[in-house]
């Protein structure tokens, strides 16, 4: 096959690759140009850190040339079972081919290992074999990694043009934010720039150190401090399997989790629609690896105006409630002021102990936790102090 795979390469004066599944059919034939090929679409089946794709690219490069920067980055954000190039050379014929793999450990600080060059005729080692004691090791430090009753591993993400001691506050703020959610925080990466990249928010190369990062502590998502736009949503996910969302989205989950009220709860799916609904604009995979909210089905253009017109009509309904709940709420106001109760309302930004106080004041219990959000619909009580004066304590969102 790799004689025939370098006659056609070399007669057209292009790279040839070849998609290999583990019982070794082809599932996908490439035809690139003379520097390169460009691989379509893998899907999700198999993307977790603890396994490997299931395929095997082969492809051919012509005589000069080996794996190259191109060739590590397909099979480090692909998480290829292995990469191998066979080199073409001038009269058409195979030469040496050139195999690279992933690591489960850094060897010499690099994710991958080069294996030693020989000619396609006389590979000896068993694939299949080499390939499932590999994945094995994936697997046992995916789960050595894994925290018990953790649902999401992050890398935290942040990209700034603001002093160093700015971006490291906000990035303490964004680390609290998940824990909140009940994210485990693996690592945090700051990236100080005079400009911000409008595409990828970051630089290629240091995107390209975070998959490898994500790669080693076995992430499944990336969390950014900066709010991405559909574009650079598109453009993130082109690297990486990772899901990704934004610090709004995990702002928006954190509420939707705290959320107790009807109105509390009507609001939050509004402003999640709210967010969802422009980056529906998007013709790929990109938004099902979005969390937080309601979650986009897939591509296509007939099911885009679907949802669409499902969320427009959704977020008319909910106007239509809040508008109710709203007169209700007013009703009660008023009532309050028939009673001339005076309301003492407790002020001040989230976490600071606000629902401590209020029921250390009226002898209550309402949820208090030392969370970031952890109270998302004010709550009243009443107090009352000696000589019969009542107030009402109302405890407010920070």
């Amino acid at each position: 096959m790799a004689r025939t795979v370098c006659e056609l390469s070399f007669s057209l004066n292009r790279q040839i690759g070849l998609l290999i599944n583990r019982v070794g059919k082809i599932e996908t034939l490439i035809v690139g140009t003379y520097d390169g090929i460009m691989i379509p679409s893998l899907g999700h089946q198999r993307a977790d850190g603890g396994r490997l794709r299931g395929l095997r690219l082969i492809h051919t490069h012509f005589a000069g040339e080996v794996i190259d920067d191109e060739d590590l980055m397909d099979l480090l954000f692909l998480r290829l079972d292995m990469l191998s190039v066979i080199v073409v050379d001038n009269d058409g014929l195979p030469a040496q081919m050139h195999s690279v793999h992933l690591l489960p450990n850094e060897k010499n600080g690099k994710p991958w290992q080069f294996l030693e060059p020989v000619h396609p005729a006389r590979q000896q080692e068993s694939f299949t074999e080499f390939i499932s004691a590999l994945e094995t090791e994936f697997s046992r430090n995916a789960t050595t990694r894994a925290v018990a009753g953790a649902v999401d591993r992050a890398i935290l993400v942040s990209v700034s043009t603001e002093p160093k001691y700015l971006a490291e506050e906000s990035m303490n703020e964004l680390v609290e934010l998940a824990k909140s959610d009940n994210v485990v925080v693996l690592d945090t990466v700051i990236q100080h720039r005079r400009k911000v990249n409008p595409r990828l928010i970051l630089g290629k190369g240091k995107l390209a150190d975070i998959m490898i990062k994500a790669l080693q502590l076995n992430a499944n998502l990336l969390i950014f401090n900066q709010e991405l736009n559909p574009s650079q949503i598109r453009s993130i996910t082109d690297f990486t399997d990772l899901r990704v969302i934004d610090r709004t989205q995990l702002i928006l989950d954190i509420f939707a989790s705290r959320a107790q009220s009807k109105e509390g709860k009507l609001q939050i799916e509004m402003a999640q629609l709210k967010y969802m609904l422009p980056r529906l604009s998007s013709r790929d995979d990109a938004l099902s690896r979005l969390t937080g909210g309601i979650g986009a089905r897939g591509p296509g253009e007939t099911r885009l105006e679907i949802d669409r017109r499902r969320i427009n009509d959704r977020l008319a309904r909910l106007a239509k409630e809040l508008k109710n709940v709203g007169k209700q709420r007013y009703r009660r106001r008023v009532k309050r002021r028939k009673n001339d109760l005076p309301v003492l309302s407790l002020v001040g930004y989230t976490n600071a102990g606000k629902s401590t106080l209020l029921n250390t004041l009226t002898d209550s219990d309402i949820f208090a936790e030392d969370k970031l959000f952890a109270t998302l619909d004010p709550t009243s009580r009443r107090l009352r102090f000696p000589r019969d004066v009542e107030v009402i304590v109302t405890d407010t969102v920070g």
